[in-house]
C-alpha cells in the first residue's frame, strides 16, 4: 500500500510538470520552452529574489538601486552646478553695469574701504600701545589726509602752472620737432592740426587772459573749497569711512570670528580676514615706499638736468607707478613732452623721459622683485584685465584701484576655493575639484 502510494507520488510529479496539452490532449510544441522555463524554479526548489532580477514585489536589487541613486545624484549635482554657473556668469555681467551707473556712491565707498584695509597694521600698532580705537583710528586718518594734503601741493600746484605754458611753448616743441616733422610727413601733418586748434583755442581765451584767472588750489582744503558740493560730499563721505571702519574694526574681526558655529569656520574666517589685511597692506606699503624711492631718483636727476619743477616730476612718476604697464608709459610720454617744452635742443629734451624709463625698468626689474619677492606676484595677464575693467568702470581712479581689489579677491578665492569650470564642461560635471 505504502509502495503504490510511494509509486504514485513519484508519478504525480513529472506529470504534475508536464507542458499543458493543446488541443486534443496533446502537447503544444510552441509553448513547451515556456513552461519549461517556468517549472524550472519549482523544479530545482528556487524561488524569491534570486530567481529573477527583480526582488520583492517587483523592486530592483539592492546593487542597482545603489546604481540607480548614484546615476540620480549625479545628474542633481550636474543640474545644480549648470545652474549656479548660469546664475554666476549673468551676475558677472550685470555687475559691472551696476557698479558704472553708481560709481558716484560705489566709487568712494570701494575706495575707502581698500584705503582703510592698507591702514589696519597702523591702526593695530597704535591700538598695542594702549591708545582707544576710536583716537587711533583718527590718528590714522588726520595722518592720511595730512600726506595727501603734501601730495597735491607738490604735484598739483605745480603742474597746473606748468602746463598752463603749454600754449606759449608750442613754438619750440615745433621747432624741436622740426628734424623729424621733416622726415616724418604724416606727422608734421598730425602736428598742423593740433597746432591749429591749440591757436583757436588760445584765440578764443584771449578775452578771458585779459580777466584775473583764478589761481591752482595750493592745498587739500582749497581743492575742497573750490569744488562742486558733489566732490566735498565725496571727499567727506569716504573720510567717514575710513574713520568708522578702523573704529570699529576690532569689534567687527571678533563678532566676525565669534559668530562661527564651529571652531574650523571660526578658524578659517580668521585666517581669511588675516590673509587680506596682510596682503593688501604689505602690497600697497612695499609699492608706496618703491614709488617714493624711485620718484626722489627721479626728482633729483631731472634736477641735475636743470628740468624745472623737479619734485613735481617726480611726485607725478610715483603717483603713475602705482598703475602698472600703463602708468610708466603716460609718466615716460609727460617727461618728453615736458621736454620738448624746456629745452631747445631735441636731444636733451628727450633726456628726462630716457633717465625715467632707464629708472622705471631697474625698479621693475631689480627691485620690485627682490622686495616683494614670490609671495605677492601675479599673473601680468589678470592685471591688465584688471585694469583694463576697472578703468572703464571708474577711469583713472578705477586704474588705481585695480591692483589692490585683484590682491583681495585673489586672497578671498584662494581661501574660499575656486570653482572647476574645466571639470564641469570636460570630466565629471560639477564645480568642485
Amino acid at each position: 500500500m505504502d509502495d503504490a502510494t510511494g509509486g504514485d507520488r513519484a508519478e504525480r510529479v513529472p506529470r504534475s510538470h508536464d507542458a499543458p496539452a493543446g488541443a486534443g490532449g496533446r502537447a503544444n510544441p510552441a509553448t513547451a520552452p515556456a513552461a519549461m522555463a517556468a517549472a524550472a524554479p519549482a523544479a530545482t526548489g528556487l524561488s524569491g529574489p534570486a530567481a529573477t532580477p527583480d526582488g520583492a514585489f517587483g523592486l530592483p536589487l539592492p546593487e542597482l538601486a545603489g546604481e540607480n541613486v548614484d546615476r540620480v545624484s549625479l545628474r542633481r549635482d550636474r543640474l545644480l552646478a549648470a545652474l549656479t554657473m548660469i546664475a554666476g556668469l549673468a551676475l558677472a555681467f550685470v555687475i559691472p553695469f551696476a557698479l558704472k551707473a553708481g560709481a558716484e556712491f560705489f566709487l568712494p565707498v570701494t575706495a575707502a574701504l581698500v584705503i582703510a584695509v592698507a591702514m589696519v597694521p597702523l591702526l593695530e600698532w597704535l591700538e598695542r600701545r594702549r591708545l582707544p580705537s576710536p583716537l587711533a583710528a583718527l590718528t590714522c586718518v588726520v595722518l592720511f589726509l595730512g600726506l595727501a594734503n603734501i601730495a597735491l601741493a607738490a604735484i598739483v600746484v605745480p603742474a597746473a602752472r606748468f602746463f598752463a605754458l603749454l600754449p606759449e611753448r608750442i613754438g619750440r616743441i615745433r621747432a624741436n620737432l622740426a628734424p623729424l616733422i621733416d622726415f616724418y610727413l604724416n606727422v608734421e601733418k598730425y602736428v598742423d592740426k593740433t597746432t591749429m586748434k591749440l591757436a583757436i583755442g588760445s584765440a578764443r581765451h584771449a578775452a578771458s587772459m585779459a580777466q584775473p584767472r583764478q589761481a591752482p588750489p595750493a592745498s587739500l582744503v582749497e581743492l575742497i573749497a573750490m569744488s562742486a558740493p558733489p566732490v566735498f560730499i565725496k571727499i567727506f563721505f569716504g573720510t567717514l569711512i575710513v574713520f568708522f571702519f578702523l573704529a570699529g574694526w576690532t569689534r567687527l574681526r571678533r563678532r566676525t570670528i565669534t559668530s562661527r558655529t564651529s571652531f574650523d569656520g571660526a578658524m578659517a574666517t580668521a585666517r581669511v580676514i588675516q590673509a587680506v589685511v596682510d596682503d593688501t597692506s604689505s602690497y600697497l606699503g612695499t609699492i608706496s615706499l618703491i614709488n617714493l624711492l624711485l620718484g626722489a631718483l627721479v626728482a633729483a636727476m631731472l634736477w641735475l638736468l636743470g628740468m624745472p619743477y623737479p619734485l613735481m616730476w617726480g611726485g607725478i612718476v610715483a603717483m603713475l607707478n602705482y598703475v602698472p604697464y600703463f602708468g610708466p608709459i603716460a609718466a615716460a610720454i609727460l617727461l618728453a613732452l615736458a621736454g620738448l617744452m624746456v629745452f631747445n635742443d631735441i636731444w636733451v629734451a628727450m633726456a628726462p623721459a630716457a633717465l625715467m624709463v632707464v629708472a622705471h625698468l631697474t625698479e621693475s626689474n631689480l627691485v620690485t622683485p627682490f622686495v616683494v619677492g614670490h609671495r605677492l606676484t601675479i599673473n601680468p595677464i589678470m592685471i591688465l584685465i584688471s585694469i583694463s575693467f576697472w578703468t572703464w568702470v571708474w577711469g583713472t581712479a578705477g586704474a588705481l584701484l585695480a591692483v589692490p581689489l585683484l590682491i583681495i579677491g585673489q586672497t578671498v578665492l584662494a581661501a574660499a576655493g575656486k570653482p572647476d569650470i574645466a571639470g564641469f564642461l570636460f570630466e565629471h560635471g560639477t564645480l568642485d575639484r
